[in-house]
């Protein structure tokens, strides 16, 4: 299993719809480095939901559920998507700030290009995450 950041808009789609819905095509990404980590997904990894824009925080984790495949809504095949679900909410959110505030994350895509939509995300970085929304 691989570990994963996905960031979104939460004004666009949020965790919390997410839940509602329970699963949902991740689609929109067009950044070539993000789509080559997309493809390196599979289906039993999990993700960081991460919301971006005012709030640039880690929310939630989700369940990748399928392989990455091509965005039916796009005629470049290129663009890939796949399909996530609910795995559970963090305890509570953990900030970007708490983040860069952390050395170990000093070298991590997250904090050198703030930018990227879809990261991997070290195991002991998920695990650090992890116990940071539980304190």
């Amino acid at each position: 299993m691989n570990y994963w950041l996905l960031k979104q808009e939460p004004s666009v789609y949020n965790f919390e719809t997410l839940v509602k819905e329970r699963k949902t095509v991740w689609d929109g990404v067009h950044n070539n480095l993000a789509l080559k980590h997309m493809r390196s997904m599979k289906k039993g990894d999990k993700a960081i939901f991460y919301h971006t824009g005012d709030e640039k925080q880690a929310v939630g984790i989700i369940d990748i559920i399928t392989n990455p495949y091509p965005n039916p809504k796009e005629s470049d095949k290129r663009f890939i998507v796949f399909d996530v679900q609910v795995s559970g909410k963090l305890k509570r959110p953990v900030t970007l700030g708490e983040i860069k505030n952390d050395a170990k994350y000093k070298d991590w895509e997250l904090v050198r290009n703030s930018r990227l939509s879809a990261m991997p995300v070290p195991k002991i970085l998920w695990d650090d995450i992890i116990k940071k929304s539980k304190n």
